[in-house]
């Protein structure tokens, strides 16, 4: 949880370059499934044996890939291969501004996912793959737990518009080295 006064949610991965993309891809959709409120096309994910849920939408899948695909061309060019992929939820309401007429974004939930590429041996593979699993099914535990607890439930603000597949706006951020990257 953060100080900021809305939940923050953090997911540590420890990942294998060669299932990168596809675990972010399922833990991405994962949280985005349990978190929008519109009419969702459900989808699965097999990642390690590990049956993620998703979401079937274009706009959705094309935004995941963007960040996926960002996330990924920005450890390359660092030695240590740690990154962040930061998903911000957040609710608009009327600025309260005396020379400024709008709305602004205030967030009320945010996960955290913390990834750190390796390179197991082959020795090490098994061993990793079965550590990864297990880091999934926690993860997706997470989520369940979260978005079913009196305090996942509460941080959700009210739905005055139900129009879309996400009534409140969505902020997708890489970041690697505690910088964003695009």
């Amino acid at each position: 949880m953060s100080t900021a006064g809305y939940p923050t949610i953090t997911i540590d991965l420890v990942l294998d370059r060669l299932q990168t993309k596809e675990v972010l891809r399922a833990v991405l959709h994962s949280i985005l499934f349990h978190r929008l409120f519109g009419t969702v096309k459900p989808r699965t994910f097999e990642v390690l044996d590990v049956t993620m849920p998703g979401v079937d939408d274009d706009d959705i899948t094309r935004q995941v890939e963007e960040k996926i695909d960002a996330f990924w061309r920005g450890v390359e060019g660092v030695p240590n291969k740690r990154g962040q992929i930061v998903v911000t939820f957040s609710e608009k309401r009327p600025r309260k501004s005396w020379f400024l007429m709008g709305e602004e974004e205030i967030p009320w939930e945010q996960w955290i996912i913390n990834a750190e590429i390796r390179q197991p041996s082959d020795r090490e593979r098994q061993k990793f793959n079965a550590d990864l699993a297990a880091t999934l099914t926690k993860s997706l535990q997470t989520m369940l737990v979260h978005s079913s607890s009196e305090k996942g439930r509460s941080a959700v603000p009210l739905i005055t518009n139900a129009t879309s597949i996400s009534p409140f706006p969505i902020k997708m951020a890489v970041k690697v080295g505690g910088v964003e990257v695009a």
